[in-house]
């Protein structure tokens, strides 16, 4: 299944990064990392600050040199800011899904986990597939011809 979880956040961080941990340690089978171009010394202030933010318990990441964002291909080199991203990694490194949205657009912990967890059951279960919005009890799909022209 799938272990590795990545997303930048840049702006709004504390809205989303409380989002997304009220999920990681009951739901998120997977590792999560958050990434922002602010340093460490940033993320300890905004810990000490926030009691929501000094509650995460997921890695955050320092990427102040925009090194991630790039090989992420998220930096807007212009402005000087990271997209906000996030990608779904498999153990063996390859990204099963990403989503980049633009700085003013907020992401949703429920789909990021919907996603996560459609990862992990086509990982599983590699000849079924998840149709849309579909969430893990629910029925999947083994490709055939016969469904061709029916769904």
């Amino acid at each position: 299944y799938l272990r590795k979880l990545w997303f930048e956040i840049r702006k709004d961080f504390g809205s989303q990064a409380t989002d997304f941990s009220q999920w990681w340690l009951t739901k998120a089978d997977a590792d999560i990392y958050s990434v922002s171009e602010d340093t460490e010394f940033v993320h300890k202030a905004w810990a000490e600050a926030s009691e929501k933010i000094g509650k995460i318990k997921y890695n955050m990441l320092a990427d102040p040199a925009g090194k991630l964002a790039r090989m992420f291909d998220v930096l807007d080199e212009d402005a000087g800011q990271a997209y906000r991203g996030v990608f779904i990694v498999d153990p063996d490194g390859k990204i099963q899904s990403y989503t980049i949205n633009n700085m003013g657009i907020g992401r949703s912990a429920d789909e990021i986990l919907r996603t996560l967890q459609a990862a992990q059951f086509v990982r599983e279960h590699g000849d079924r597939v998840c149709p849309a919005n579909w969430k893990p009890g629910q029925d999947s799909i083994k490709p055939s011809l016969d469904l061709v022209g029916k769904l």
